[in-house]
């Protein structure tokens, strides 16, 4: 009987020894993943991080892909669990605060090196079948299991409104590494507290109406062939990321060849540039016009809003994803995410003085901020779900959910 103990112990000890370098590789690769991609992860550039040579991660991932695919299926098992745990609470608003607060718990545990960030999911629609399959259905339960926060819908239009909110909450899980680390760690309770009143209430006073005017933000037509070169490869690269994107694929979007595409810029990476250039300035400009006009910041604030939407879900867009920065050199995507945030804060300035003016509720504006440019950088991903409505409605269904809060139903009348 010892001889067998002392057998089986051995085999527990290397089990535990293999799951725990297994698991070593899939945080290291995660880092990697959301550092450069899933495409542009290398085995060598994970061996190191983990102090193996490259022979060494091979014994457990035959192929990048294989590691790839089992890192973003380690994400979608995290949050089923969150979800799971989440659904125990016995009201949609405490569901969703129970959400926010494991995601905080864990962004705190990385903050303090007790855990290790999973891999974003924007690069799912870059893998190859038939893993790219299994892994966007996997996605599709995560979205229902999500949306299932708010209960079934006892309306299409109920369901509608939830699967927006769902979308957007998810956005917010993937977005809040972005700009927490601004914030210490002992202020992230009060970050919690903040952003979960944007869930709760919203931006708009109590009573407010939904009634945005639309802004004409008259594109520059100079270069027509230009713009349209750089919005076909702007919604490529939204859907398979900056390395999934090559210019073989985006010169077969336009049915041109790829001596085109160095017509118009002299690399891809200047491409990438152009787009999110592109996509910045039509954020500005739309920011900087509706300050012209007369209203309420609120009144502002909401036409901004509805402007941009309507962009995302219209022929005219999309916009580019901050995804799409993971490939950049450093310097490069520094410079691009400086000027995202200087648009933040300029969401946030028109949020102060709408507070001010009694027009915007009171909540914290850099963090509303934030939700906001969650909202509109993910928007993209719901073109197929606006286009099952009147436009209208999708853009008022999509931009309730930080304007009013995820729990309010006023835009069921429109």
């Amino acid at each position: 009987m010892e001889a067998v103990g002392t057998v089986q112990d051995s085999a527990n000890g290397s089990t535990l020894r293999f799951r725990a370098k297994r698991d070593a590789i899939l945080a290291a690769a995660a880092q990697a993943i959301n550092e450069q991609s899933a495409k542009g992860m290398t085995f060598a550039d994970v061996a190191q991080r983990v102090g193996l040579n490259t022979t060494s991660v091979t014994y457990y991932f035959k192929r990048k892909e294989d590691l790839a695919a089992a890192c973003f299926e380690y994400t979608l098992e995290q949050l089923h669990l969150m979800l799971e745990d989440a659904m125990k609470q016995p009201t949609p608003q405490q569901r969703v605060a129970r959400y926010l607060a494991i995601n905080m718990d864990r962004l705190a545990r990385i903050q303090r090196g007790e855990a290790t960030s999973f891999a974003v999911l924007s690069d799912l629609r870059a893998m190859e079948e038939p893993v790219r399959g299994r892994l966007m259905t996997g996605w599709r339960d995560v979205f229902r299991r999500t949306r299932a926060l708010w209960g079934p819908g006892e309306t299409r239009a109920e369901t509608d409104l939830n699967g927006a909110r769902a979308h957007v909450l998810l956005e917010n899980t993937f977005w809040l590494p972005i700009w927490l680390v601004r914030y210490d760690p002992d202020q992230f309770d009060r970050v919690q507290q903040r952003l979960m009143a944007v869930f709760s209430q919203g931006i708009a006073p109590s009573g407010a109406a939904w009634a945005p005017a639309r802004i004409d933000l008259d594109p520059d037509e100079a270069e027509p062939g230009r713009e349209a070169f750089l919005l076909a490869a702007t919604r490529l690269i939204n859907e398979l990321g900056y390395r999934g994107a090559s210019v073989q694929k985006i010169a077969s979007q336009l049915n041109v060849t790829k001596g085109s595409f160095y017509h118009h810029l002299d690399a891809k990476d200047d491409l990438v540039i152009a787009c999110y250039k592109r996509s910045l300035d039509t954020i500005a400009n739309a920011q900087r016009l509706t300050g012209l006009e007369s209203g309420s910041y609120w009144q502002q604030l909401s036409s901004v809003i509805s402007t941009l939407l309507d962009i995302q879900f219209s022929e005219r867009g999309p916009l580019m994803r901050t995804t799409a920065l993971s490939g950049l050199p450093r310097s490069v995507r520094s410079a691009m995410v400086d000027r995202s945030n200087r648009i933040a804060r300029r969401y946030a300035g028109m949020m102060t003085d709408g507070i001010a003016e009694g027009s915007i509720r009171p909540i914290d504006p850099l963090i509303a901020a934030q939700a906001l440019m969650a909202l509109q950088n993910a928007a993209f991903d719901m073109r197929k779900w606006a286009s099952t409505m009147p436009r209208e409605r999708a853009i008022a269904f999509y931009a309730s959910t930080v304007c009013f809060g995820l729990f309010d139903n006023r835009v069921l009348a429109l």
